[in-house]
């Protein structure tokens, strides 16, 4: 019996990946297996390598073929881009054989009359779990009858020898013979009237295998893929998802300037078009809460079934409004790394002025002269070192990309060309900075930083950094409970996987400055605002209901980020502790908050929260813990009051705290207070008649017992010392009055990180925990488990 040289996706499983490629064998998988499970895949047909074999066998185009590949020295990029050019046009002036032309014809007609269809390609050792061909063939999008099918097919065969695609194979050590090309002909979804982009079952940055992570974009996914457009970013929480309850712990608006989508009138293979995105459109968000979590719950169930990390492309049907996965394939970076005894960390150690910013790409730091590259042509210019700045990067790119110390681009997100790219060179990235190429001049040396959050920053000059290997083996036990002070949720699933009890101290502030940007004040009184205070505002609640909304959502997102990151160890958010030259500040902050000569004693803590100026405020704070608590179910979340000044403020807190659903014992509920003022000391067990347990802040505690600004420098700075026998017997005095009590005893302040003889006395002391900032945890973790004594 003659072999086919065409079957339909039904009959695909993975084990045909030799036949029909990776991505081909994906969907057949999909189709067969996971459809009853929910999951919508579009059905169609694909090739087989052996039709590729026997196309190529036409007119000696294999001995062709393989006597240019064999003098190629893939690392001279002109000449590679000569050789790849000739094979390509060989292919495309090569005929189809008759069998292979009956059976497409027969099943392009099964699918029905004329259907539109995408035909895009699977090579046979692609999407394999160490290597990913992602982006190296091309794509064709809206084909409408046989010959374009036909043609585009033919395009596809070609793709296999991109310049890129020639170059990846010399590096992965693949035999250009044996690596073959199927073509996929599947049903078109028309995401180009609806929306479409890539997923991720773990963080892409850090691994973390916790969350989903999902872009998004109008239009066709291409421009997500290639790095087109900024798109929005959403990250969903296994476990809250597993449970049935709302599961967004993060939200980020994409600029989403371009869509692509249909273009009628265009010939096969050039049938698409990009037009621009209005700006009201911009400024929402391009799918719904809901259908994030439609995407989410698809991408558990193709994870599960593959018992691995996945990279997942998927489409919203602007017709019929579904959603669809287009493709799975593994995830072939961060899921290579896992397992590994160390952990590489960077660290700015000073910073410089900041040309430009964008998304973070690797956390990593990378240095060097600037490199900007405006097409293919220019390749050759980057050296080893450079740091490539480019509008978008190219799957052609690749060869050059290797050499950048890091990259930079103008536009695209974190599942871009430029960004997957950089993940498996292990080389930093920004993305999206929209004016890199403006804003950074070609030969001036720059420090490219993506260790410091979601934002990757371009300095101006060569600075000093450290990169630090943090070993992972099995620590010895401490005698006391380790935990860390997490400000940046953005670094929350990263720092989650240093040996850890828990967050002793997650504090509002970072979020509320960082995501947010606003005075509470300005978004209560809006849109009641003058100009241009009231545009500016508008600018940033983009993609939320309301300003009001905006505060509550945005504050519960980085809570539930750092809930979900450590879930489910203890995170004790500490509410806001603004100082009023702080809150002044916030967008719009001058126009509420009084002039202090000393706002480090002034309007700060819980005397803000019961005034009736600010109240109204502390109640939008509350709202955002109670809906992450309540209705994300995220309750390993506790909350700490600060600066608590007298037992009638402590009492007035509790009971506001109560009014706003926060009640003590209520869904485990636990509310913690920060023991930093002598008074907290010496009047100890009345105060916690009011709170569960003490969290003792050593900076402010040091500052009031000895009587020295913490902000100040000058000779009497150098006493400001948490290991003064004054402020030890403060602390002394709070441990103890709540092991009598029975409550809950940690330590936030710096001082343990600073000291480690302080942690040790601590110890000593009888504290529950020691809550240290995540670059002192290894080394404090080692000193206590050997008794306060170093190697």
């Amino acid at each position: 019996m003659t072999e086919k040289y065409v079957l339909d996706f039904a009959h695909l499983r993975m084990h045909d990946v030799e036949k029909v490629g990776g991505k081909n064998a994906s969907l057949g998988e999909m189709i067969s297996q996971l459809t009853e499970k929910g999951v919508r895949v579009p059905g169609g047909f694909a090739t087989t390598a052996e039709a590729y074999r026997v196309f190529l066998a036409h007119q000696g185009l294999a001995d062709r073929i393989d006597g240019v590949l064999s003098t190629l020295d893939v690392d001279d990029v002109k000449q590679l881009a000569v050789v790849g050019k000739q094979i390509r046009d060989w292919i495309m002036a090569t005929p189809l054989p008759a069998q292979l032309e009956a059976e497409m014809a027969e099943h392009y007609a099964l699918l029905g009359d004329n259907v539109t269809v995408a035909v895009r390609s699977s090579a046979t050792a692609e999407d394999l779990p160490d290597a990913s061909f992602a982006g190296q063939q091309e794509t064709f999008l809206n084909i409408v009858g046989y010959q374009n099918v036909v043609d585009a097919m033919k395009h596809v065969f070609a793709s296999l020898y991109n310049d890129r695609a020639i170059a990846y194979r010399v590096h992965k050590g693949f035999d250009h013979k044996v690596v073959a090309l199927s073509a996929g002909i599947q049903r078109m979804v028309r995401s180009d009237k609806g929306a479409a982009g890539v997923l991720f079952t773990i963080d892409t940055e850090s691994g973390f295998d916790q969350v989903v992570f999902v872009t998004a974009s109008y239009g066709l996914g291409e421009t997500v893929v290639q790095g087109a457009v900024n798109p929005d970013e959403f990250f969903v929480h296994k476990p809250t998802l597993a449970a049935g309850r709302p599961a967004i712990v993060r939200r980020h608006l994409g600029g989403k300037a371009l869509k692509m989508e249909f273009d009628i009138e265009s010939v096969a293979g050039k049938s698409v078009r990009t037009v621009p995105v209005s700006q009201a459109e911009r400024h929402q968000f391009s799918i719904s809460d809901a259908e994030v979590e439609e995407l989410a719950r698809y991408a558990v169930i193709i994870e599960q079934h593959y018992q691995r990390p996945m990279d997942v492309e998927w489409g919203r049907d602007g017709i019929d409004g579904k959603l669809y996965i287009l493709q799975a394939r593994p995830e072939t970076v961060k899921s290579q790394e896992s397992g590994s005894d160390k952990l590489t960390k960077f660290r700015m150690l000073e910073t410089s002025r900041v040309i430009t910013e964008g998304r973070a790409i690797g956390q990593k730091i990378g240095q060097g002269k600037v490199r900007i590259i405006r097409n293919v042509s220019e390749m050759d210019r980057v050296q080893e070192g450079d740091v490539l700045v480019s509008d978008m990067t190219d799957p052609d790119w690749e060869p050059v990309m290797k050499r950048a110390a890091a990259i930079v681009t103008n536009r695209g997100g974190r599942t871009c060309h430029a960004a997957i790219i950089a993940r498996e060179l292990g080389i930093p990235a920004v993305v999206g900075c929209g004016d890199a190429t403006q804003m950074l001049r070609e030969g001036d040396e720059v420090t490219v930083s993506c260790a410091e959050g979601d934002a990757g920053f371009i300095y101006e000059g060569l600075l000093k950094f450290e990169r630090m290997d943090v070993a992972l083996q099995t620590l010895p036990t401490p005698p006391v409970k380790i935990m860390m002070n997490v400000g940046n949720p953005e670094l929350a699933f990263d720092f989650c996987q240093l040996p850890n009890d828990g967050v002793g101290l997650a504090r509002l502030e970072f979020i509320i400055n960082r995501m947010i940007g606003i005075h509470p004040k300005a978004l209560l009184a809006y849109p009641n605002l003058a100009e241009p205070l009231k545009s500016q505002v508008e600018e940033r609640i983009a993609g939320y209901r309301s300003a009001i909304d905006f505060y509550i959502d945005k504050i519960a997102e980085g809570i539930a980020t750092l809930g979900a990151a450590f879930h489910p160890k203890k995170v004790i958010v500490r509410l806001s502790d603004f100082k009023s030259n702080e809150y002044a500040n916030l967008l719009g902050g001058t126009e509420y908050e009084p002039h202090e000569e000393n706002p480090m004693i002034g309007f700060r803590g819980a005397a803000r929260y019961v005034d009736k100026s600010f109240r109204d405020c502390f109640e939008l704070e509350c709202r955002a813990v109670k809906k992450v608590r309540d209705v994300m179910g995220l309750t390993n979340i506790e909350v700490m009051i600060p600066f608590v000044r007298t037992l009638k403020e402590a009492e007035c807190v509790i009971e506001l705290l109560e009014r706003n659903g926060l009640k003590r014992g209520e869904n485990g509920l636990r509310v913690i207070m920060m023991c930093e003022i002598p008074a907290n000391a010496v009047l100890a067990e009345q105060f916690l008649q009011f709170f569960d347990g003490f969290s003792i802040g050593s900076n402010d505690m040091t500052q009031l017992t000895l009587g020295i600004d913490r902000d100040s420098g000058g000779p009497v700075s150098t006493s400001f010392d948490e290991r003064d026998e004054a402020v030890k017997a403060m602390l002394s005095m709070s441990i103890k009055a709540c092991r009598k009590l029975g409550k809950y005893v940690g330590i936030c302040g710096q001082g343990p990180s600073d000291h480690p003889d302080f942690a040790q006395w601590l110890v000593e002391e009888g504290i529950e925990t020691i809550s240290l900032n995540p670059d002192t945890v290894i080394e404090t973790w080692l000193f206590l488990a050997r008794g306060g004594k170093t190697e």
